[in-house]
């Protein structure tokens, strides 16, 4: 059996192979709600035989989008609408469901990419004001966010952990936090967005203080028996930025709070940043976070051939990969890489009569000779 169909443990989680579908902002909700889009693009990938399914960014407060129509999990509405979503994956695919839940801090109220991504300001229809640790805009030019006081930081406390309860309600299977990408928990453990000089900023240790301090509620208000970990930016790729040994120091914290892994992602906290893009580019920061901890890690990044993948996980680099651009372009990429690798995938019986002739026994469960 190749390893990265091996089955793979996330705390009390148990993924059928090492393949995770990443989260990825479909820009599509309304007013925070899932809508058919949702529905249709969800229900495709839940078809796709990887291990587990993480859904996009998912928004724990109006202000906390990154954009207009990005998804949320803030209002009876926007809990009514996933669970209509859940229901269907649920009828027809056995796939594990985690939600991934975030605020996007100094990065909100922007239109989404194919309108030009560009930041909404406050005033201008559909734009709302940002918050941030700091008021340093994310871009030059743009209208700066406003510093979170204390009441403020409660605040953000308060919606990730009723956010938390509501995923707990609709079942999900397990909560990804997003700290990673420049948003706001990253903008607090990053020096280029944090110029703080109270208990939240300056020192590595106070820089995590309110990331740590999320997660703890998050971790609470989920059932104990269900997986909490979250997503990080290993490097800002600056100078002076965040880096890879704040990111060991953050993975340890985090694995003794009960994180049950870590997803290791990079950049997204300033323009700036100079990004070495290639093939698994950052599969090296995942293999430094997992030789230093003793949780599951996910490597994400230009992970696109089945070769590759087997190999990250063969090598002891990362525990499992994640995909993202790779799954939307080939939505079927779990079977075409059991094929390639000789190992059986996850299909429904709708489709098992697709199964090629030299693929013969690769979908799980199927009888063959039907009429």
């Amino acid at each position: 059996m190749p390893h990265l169909f091996d089955p793979l443990k996330i705390g009390s989680l148990e993924l059928d192979n090492r393949i995770v579908i990443a989260p990825m902002c479909q820009y599509s909700a309304d007013e925070g709600s899932a809508t058919d889009w949702h529905m249709i693009h969800l229900g495709n990938l839940a078809l796709s035989g990887a291990g587990l399914l993480i859904t996009e960014a998912t928004a724990v407060s109006h202000e906390g989008r990154i954009s207009p129509d990005d998804l949320g999990l803030y209002s009876d509405t926007n809990e009514a609408a996933l669970a209509r979503v859940l229901t269907a994956i649920r009828s027809h695919s056995q796939i594990p469901v985690a939600t991934q839940l975030a605020h996007a801090g100094r990065k909100g109220s922007s239109a989404s990419p194919w309108t030009g991504g560009l930041q909404i300001a406050p005033g201008e229809p559909r734009g709302y004001q940002t918050v941030a640790p700091s008021a340093i805009p994310h871009g030059q030019g743009e209208h700066p966010p406003q510093a979170l006081d204390e009441a403020g930081l409660i605040g953000i406390r308060d919606s990730f952990a009723t956010a938390a309860s509501r995923a707990a309600r609709l079942g999900f299977s397990g909560i990804e936090i997003h700290m990673a990408h420049g948003y706001l928990l990253h903008q607090f453990l990053s020096p280029i967005a944090n110029q703080r000089t109270d208990a939240y900023g300056g020192s590595l240790e106070n820089r995590m203080r309110f990331p740590l301090e999320v997660f703890d509620v998050v971790r609470q208000a989920f059932p104990a028996d269900k997986p909490v970990w979250a997503r990080i930016s290993a490097t800002d790729w600056i100078e002076d930025g965040w880096d890879i040994d704040g990111s060991i120091a953050l993975a340890k914290s985090l694995q003794s709070r009960g994180a049950a892994a870590i997803h290791v992602s990079a950049g997204g906290v300033s323009p700036q940043q100079k990004i070495p893009l290639g093939p698994g580019y950052q599969v090296p920061l995942a293999a430094q976070i997992k030789a230093a901890t003793d949780i599951p890690v996910i490597a994400v990044g230009l992970i696109t051939e089945a070769e590759q993948a087997e190999a990250i996980i063969a090598e002891g680099k990362a525990d499992a990969i994640a995909l993202a651009r790779a799954m939307l372009y080939d939505p079927r990429w779990p079977w075409h890489a059991a094929a390639k690798l000789g190992a059986k995938a996850a299909a429904a019986p709708q489709y098992w009569r697709c199964e090629p002739a030299k693929a013969k026994g690769l979908f799980k469960g199927m009888h063959h000779g039907q009429r």
